[in-house]
């Protein structure tokens, strides 16, 4: 009888951590779920990334653009901003 016992309770341990490979919490199809799931985020991280990259770009040229209109407008045509005092010295 006790031969029997410990390769039953072995064989049980077997077939519990066998069932909760194909169906319990971690087994194949949760894992392959979770995958797809972690594959889909990482694609809209990608694509939110290159939407950020793309504003940012737009800022700086809008800034630089600004700035530059800004710099031809004075040096051009001397215009100056309210409030402030234009002084030009010959060359």
């Amino acid at each position: 009888m006790g031969n029997r016992v410990i390769p039953l309770i072995l064989i049980l341990l077997l077939a519990l951590f066998h069932g909760q490979l194909w169906v319990g919490r971690g087994s194949v199809s949760d894992v392959s779920r979770m995958q797809q799931k972690l594959d889909a985020q990482k694609a809209a991280n990608l694509q939110a990334r290159q939407a950020n990259e793309r504003l940012a770009a737009e800022v700086r040229d809008l800034q630089e653009g600004l700035e530059m209109v800004e710099e031809k407008a004075r040096l051009e045509l001397g215009m100056v901003k309210p409030n402030e005092v234009f002084v030009q010295i010959g060359r």
